[in-house]
């Protein structure tokens, strides 16, 4: 597991691109772990601090105690058709996977609902030029920054 900035010191131009997808617009898509073990998806924002990767959720909400009974998840950026007149001029979308690492509030009896991502991996898919296949780029802490072409 890293933090984002430890990554971005690895990988500044990817985490770049990484990143600009995670920002172009506010709404994500958020998959956790119900009790029972199946997958759970839920809007969500996420911020970055420059260090970490946060994402904020309402106290009490079930994808709260989702994390806070299996800290795994992971967050789907905002994607967009790829554009009709040039498919290659598509943005991609990115994912993070990690574990989320609560951030109490001393102040609140609540429980936390802001949350640091410690990631384990990190994906960016796109079209590769002619657009007849996938371009999948990935990084984890263990094998670092890979290319994959995909067809």
């Amino acid at each position: 597991m890293t933090n984002w900035k430890d990554f971005a010191a690895e990988e500044p131009e990817f985490a770049g691109r990484v990143q600009q997808r995670f920002t172009s617009q506010k709404q994500m898509t958020l998959a956790t772990l119900r009790r029972d073990g199946s997958p759970r998806i839920s809007g969500t924002e996420v911020t970055f601090t420059g260090e970490h990767v946060q994402i904020g959720m309402m106290p009490r909400s079930v994808k709260s105690f989702d994390v806070l009974r299996d800290r795994r998840l992971a967050v789907h950026s905002p994607t967009a058709d790829p554009p009709i007149d040039d498919p290659t001029a598509w943005e991609g979308d990115a994912k993070l996977a990690g574990y989320a690492i609560a951030l109490a509030d001393p102040d609140s009896a609540d429980p936390p609902g802001l949350f640091n991502i410690e990631i384990i991996e990190v994906v960016m898919t796109s079209l590769g030029d002619p657009p007849d296949h996938l371009v999948i780029e990935s990084w984890t802490p263990q094998r670092g920054y890979q290319l994959r072409h995909r067809r």
